[in-house]
């Protein structure tokens, strides 16, 4: 990674710190790099690994690329030095009416990735822009700033996804959406699997489980080298977090799935979330130091929708005990699970998540989650009920803050938006998991996976059961979600494609639901 060149940006292990984020803009300028790169120059086609936009606002967005002449090499076949990277904006797809231009430095120990913030621009609008590295140009991408506050407002439609894991099959589904018309795109986690993975549709590379920063940088590599994926980058903003697979399964805050692997497993953390920001449409803001990454974060879209977009695994304690007899639960709960100490947030984002809803001026508020928000009872026996587990339920402080909050202040305009279980799912959200059939207080949208799984026996059931009456929908069908929002009704339908053995399976609306403004729960239409 060429880490004895700036030792000011580095720690002892060679990841970007406090003081490296400071420094990192002026630090590069004094580096020597040629404007003059060309193909020939640099070994090849610069952008094989497509373009992004993300974290839309009423003013500018972030622009993303990263250079990589071959994509699947360690260090991307790119020289051990900084790259002018040229980029533009303009008000027309092909690139006439230019509104901003620039430059900026792709150095190495960014894996060359560059994170272009674009501002004072007027909201509301369609922009397209590109990247160029010496006559060398990339695609052209289209992103759309966020609508004003206090503005007439449009209705917005955006859409959700999650899961993608490579060896279980393409991604048609993000064929698809590319034809949708989209103001953003939400992700809400497991973008790469950092697992093995030679038998399956497609291999992992490299074939073991990833460890190493180059590991991490070729594994996103290789899942950005998709051309659905690059093609739905590159048409829609994008809006991202992550879950587990990221870093490693099952992982909660610096506890390792492997409580072996705890000596080695803040090193690795850090690796995985440097990865990460390297490929992903991300603000200054969410720069990594070291092992901590600042990714929960708000974004408004007018008076219409506010997003709060939530990190569920970074500050997390660990899974709570399983093992507790029926008759030592307390109201389905084992006693070690509700310690008020037990956080699948933290307590700082908790706070904010709650002061951002009591601030909060538009029609909805999303939260933008990882794993399963609403209380599931997993007991078959009526008389029993039985919570826990990696979801909300296995930390029910935190959710009991949040719910009593929403329901003390009426906020029945609040959606829950969920990824992680590979399956669809509509659930109203009560206000406490005592009475499952109680009248909702939110709504949640449980979205399935692009790949994840693979195909398999397909199974869609309507209604819930004596033990969850409070669920309305369940599928597991491959997919994405969209979500059409007016001042008067959020819409959502269950797009899925049949297979993702195809890579041009097409898709359909499976089901549609709607929430009425003022009133929580979802209408099946």
């Amino acid at each position: 990674m060429g880490h004895d060149k700036h030792p000011a940006l580095f720690g002892r292990r060679g990841f970007l710190t406090g003081m490296g984020a400071v420094l990192l803009s002026t630090a590069v300028s004094a580096q020597t790099f040629s404007p003059f790169d060309s193909k020939e120059r640099l070994g090849g086609y610069p952008f094989t690994l497509g373009i992004a936009s993300g974290d839309p606002t009423s003013d500018g967005f972030v622009l993303w690329t990263r250079l990589a002449t071959k994509p699947l090499e360690p260090n991307g076949g790119m020289p051990d030095r900084p790259v002018l990277v040229r980029w533009q904006v303009a008000l027309d797809e092909k690139m006439r009416r230019v509104v901003r231009r620039g430059a900026s430095l792709a150095i190495p120990q960014l894996a060359h990735s560059v994170h272009v913030e674009v501002d004072h621009l007027p909201p509301g609008r369609w922009y397209w822009y590109q990247f160029e590295v010496g006559g060398e140009v990339s695609l052209v991408g289209r992103v759309r700033t966020a609508p004003l506050f206090g503005a007439p407002q449009r209705d917005l439609t955006f859409a959700f996804a999650s899961c993608q894991n490579w060896v279980n099959g393409f991604f048609p589904a993000y064929r698809r959406l590319v034809e949708e018309d989209l103001d953003f795109v939400v992700h809400l986690g497991d973008y790469i699997y950092e697992g093995p993975g030679g038998a399956g549709v497609r291999a992992h590379l490299p074939a073991t489980e990833i460890m190493s920063i180059d590991d991490y940088r070729i594994r996103h590599a290789q899942y950005k080298s998709d051309p659905a994926l690059q093609a739905t980058h590159a048409a829609f903003p994008w809006i991202v977090t992550w879950d587990d697979h990221e870093l490693e399964n099952n992982y909660a805050g610096f506890i390792p799935q492997d409580e072996a692997d705890t000596p080695i497993f803040a090193d690795r953390r850090a690796r995985a979330y440097q990865a990460y920001y390297e490929h992903m449409p991300l603000r200054r803001t969410s720069f990594p130091r070291g092992p901590n990454l600042q990714l929960y974060r708000r974004l408004s879209f007018g008076r219409l929708l506010q997003l709060h977009v939530l990190d569920t695994r970074q500050y997390r304690s660990a899974g709570a005990p399983e093992g507790c007899t029926v008759a030592e639960r307390v109201d389905g709960y084992c006693p070690s699970a509700l310690d008020p100490s037990r956080t699948i947030t933290g307590e700082k984002q908790r706070d904010w998540l709650i002061d951002g809803l009591n601030r909060s001026r538009a029609r909805w508020n999303v939260l933008a989650n990882q794993v399963p928000f609403a209380p599931t009872d997993g007991n078959a026996n009526p008389a029993i009920k039985t919570y826990g587990g990696e979801k909300w339920d296995g930390y029910p402080f935190d959710r009991a803050a949040i719910l009593d909050f929403i329901t003390a202040q009426r906020l029945y305009n609040t959606v829950v938006i969920t990824g992680d279980v590979h399956a669809n799912y509509v659930r109203d959200v009560p206000p406490d998991s005592n009475n499952l059939d109680a009248e909702p207080v939110a709504t949640e949208f449980v979205g399935t996976s692009i790949s994840s799984g693979g195909d398999r026996v397909l199974t869609t059931g309507y209604g819930g059961d004596v033990n969850n009456p409070h669920q309305l929908f369940n599928d597991n069908h491959h997919g994405y979600v969209r979500c059409a929002i007016s001042r008067e009704q959020w819409q959502t339908d269950y797009r899925v494609v049949p297979s993702v053995l195809v890579e041009d399976a097409p898709v359909s609306t499976l089901a549609s639901y709607v929430v009425e403004h003022g009133r929580a729960g979802a209408q099946k239409i």
